[in-house]
């Protein structure tokens, strides 16, 4: 999908659609269809940003290249990489910007790729001349660092305290000048047909000094360390099952490796912090950390591609952190990507946040919940990873136990669950359930013999949560499993009962929760998390991986048209880029929320492949029946 708009001023905030991300598995930019990096922390993805005009437009700083007139913008992605190409047409020319964060090496789980804390911005001439405006305004710690221009080789160096970035040689005139919010450097050149050149903008102070021939190289070794991961050789084969929907799933696959972090096996939940769930509302959280339970979805929708190694990865980067805590402390629901970063919430009070929508946060306050769901998040991933085989790589079976006691003993009280709502813990229902899918799922590798423990003390608890479950967490007056128990309100992740096995997809209540949800949580063919309060003030939009949950119960009901539609639905909605954030407005089918969002492409490449196999296993018993009748 390519989109192609007119430009022809700077507005102060673009929607949050008109990104793409490029990324090192170390960090990420977005980049606007306007050639504007808005958001960029170095030299990691949990760093204070570099480029942050995203939360605020004055402050926040940006690094634009761009024609200086009117002009028409395309932008795509070179096939089957994270390297990201946006052309600009104007009435007297055109020219092709490629914006590449380079990773070269194998970047097959973590520890083997290598990158380097840059961006190239490889600028060429297509047809005729174009006068083009390059603005640099980097903001160290989040623009409460104005930085200090100094000339080096030719190039620029900002500094402050002890962040260093460098801005490679530029053509034209320097232009620098003081503004209330900083310093700010401006050049202008015209660029001709067939001229190349690319600007380097690097987090030390190296020689910044450009050279075209290397940052071509630079890129190309990008794209080839980007294609040999897509198209790894696995055991699985490849996405012989994607048909029609291969493109998003492809483009959702490399999304979600830009989430993992090359040299930890960390996996974030998405690139920003604070864009908002309500224009002008408070509902703006930093996801730039690891859940436990996003984590281990990334890690699930990588095995369904054939990636086993990214889930091994994931289970020994949850073992490390498990054990790294006090011994007295249970498995957390989040860790920093880093050792060293702070988890403790904190709000920036000099920036305005998207759109003015404050306030903006670092850090998050979720990280002290419990949420009981987790447990079954971790033996979810690890049973899908080796129930076919006959032993784990490694000895993790005390740490399974270990896991499984938890659950056992903590399972009956109230938390926060899957949705972190700011009004206090409950008796969630969703909680128990994934409980029961921990036990579940580790008396099955007990079968297996993959691991020890107390399998008869993990059965008989299974066995009470079920009941409890069945007792307290389905309504008969409304018919629908219900969010907290003996209540009235809906809850989506009520649609994954018959995904993890709890119920039959054929069972009343399954059903009659389904066509609940459409009912209640639905608008558009767009499905909210629930419509009840959860301490804070506002709206939010639908959430996008609970409309895939929607399709994904649907396609397993056999119901194959209405998730066809709704499929098709969301995946218009989403960006020239493929590319989804955390929730849309289901009226304007404006993003809302954190971008690009794991969840919402784990959502795409799970929904692709429940239809495929549902419709594959359509084709083979209607073939059985052709043969039979003949």
């Amino acid at each position: 999908m390519v989109r192609d708009i007119l430009v022809n001023q700077q507005s102060n905030y673009k929607p949050i659609a008109d990104y793409g991300i490029i990324g090192n598995l170390r960090t990420a930019a977005l980049v606007g269809i306007d050639g504007a990096i808005d958001w960029c922390c170095f030299p990691y993805l949990d760093s204070p940003f570099v480029f942050g005009a995203l939360l605020d437009s004055k402050k926040g700083g940006t690094f634009r290249i761009s024609p200086t007139g009117p002009y028409h913008s395309r932008q795509e992605y070179i096939p089957q990489t994270n390297v990201l190409r946006t052309t600009m047409q104007t009435s007297t020319g055109a020219l092709e910007l490629i914006d590449c964060m380079p990773v070269r090496g194998d970047l097959d789980g973590c520890g083997y790729a290598k990158s380097d804390a840059c961006i190239h911005r490889f600028i060429r001439g297509i047809g005729g001349t174009v006068e083009v405006e390059l603005l640099w305004e980097p903001r160290f710690d989040y623009a409460r660092g104005l930085p200090e221009f100094r000339r080096i080789n030719g190039g620029v160096l900002a500094v402050s305290g002890e962040n260093l970035l460098t801005l490679g040689e530029i053509p034209g005139e320097i232009d620098v000048r003081q503004t209330p919010q900083g310093p700010s450097l401006r050049s202008r050149f015209t660029l001709h047909a067939g001229q190349e050149l690319c600007v380097v903008t690097r987090w030390d102070n190296r020689d910044p000094r450009s050279d075209v021939d290397k940052s071509r190289r630079v890129i190309e070794e990008t794209i080839s360390a980007w294609r040999a991961w897509v198209d790894k050789p696995t055991a699985l084969g490849r996405r012989e099952w994607t048909g029609e929907h291969r493109e998003k799933v492809l483009r959702s696959e490399l999304t979600l490796k830009l989430m993992a972090q090359g040299d930890t096996g960390a996996l974030a939940a998405a690139a920003t912090t604070s864009l908002p769930e309500t224009i002008g509302g408070v509902r703006n959280w930093d996801y730039r950390f690891a859940w436990i339970r996003d984590a281990a979805q990334i890690a699930r929708a990588f095995f369904s591609l054939g990636h086993t190694r990214e889930v091994d990865v994931f289970i020994e980067w949850a073992e490390r952190v498990s054990l790294a805590e006090p011994t007295d402390r249970d498995l957390a629901i989040m860790y920093p990507l880093r050792p060293t970063t702070i988890l403790k919430e904190e709000e920036l009070s000099h920036l305005e946040g998207y759109k003015k929508s404050g306030p903006v946060r670092i850090g998050n306050e979720a990280s002290e919940q419990l949420q009981l769901d987790i447990y079954g998040e971790l033996f979810g991933a690890v049973h899908e990873r080796y129930r076919l085989e006959e032993r784990f790589d490694r000895d993790i079976s005390p740490f399974l136990q270990k896991i499984a006691n938890q659950a056992c003993r903590r399972w009956k009280e109230p938390d926060f669950s899957i949705w972190e709502p700011r009004s206090g813990p409950a008796q969630f229902v969703y909680s128990k359930i994934m409980v029961w899918v921990a036990l579940d799922r580790a008396c099955d590798l007990h079968r297996l013999g993959l691991m020890g423990g107390d399998k008869a003390k993990w059965r008989a608890t299974q066995k009470e949560i079920r009941k409890w479950v069945l007792q307290h967490g389905y309504n008969q007056d409304i018919n629908s499993f219900v969010m907290v128990a003996d209540g009235q309100d809906l809850d989506a992740a009520n649609l994954l009962i018959p995904i993890y096995g709890f119920l039959p997809i054929d069972d009343p209540r399954v059903q009659n929760t389904i066509d609940r949800t459409l009912e209640e949580l639905t608008v558009n063919d767009l499905v909210y998390r629930y419509r009840c309060d959860d301490g804070l003030p506002g709206e939010e939009g639908a959430f996008v991986l609970c409309t895939f949950w929607l399709i994904d119960a649907l396609t397993l009901s056999g119901r194959l048209d209405e998730a066809h539609r709704i499929y098709d639905n969301l995946c218009d909605h989403a960006n020239h880029l493929g590319l989804f954030a955390e929730q849309i407005d289901p009226h304007t089918g404006e993003f809302l929320g954190n971008f690009p969002q794991a969840y919402s492409h784990i959502g795409v490449i799970n929904s692709a492949l429940y239809l495929s196999r549902q419709e594959q296993s359509l084709g083979a018993e209607a073939s059985d029946a052709i043969v039979a009748s003949i």
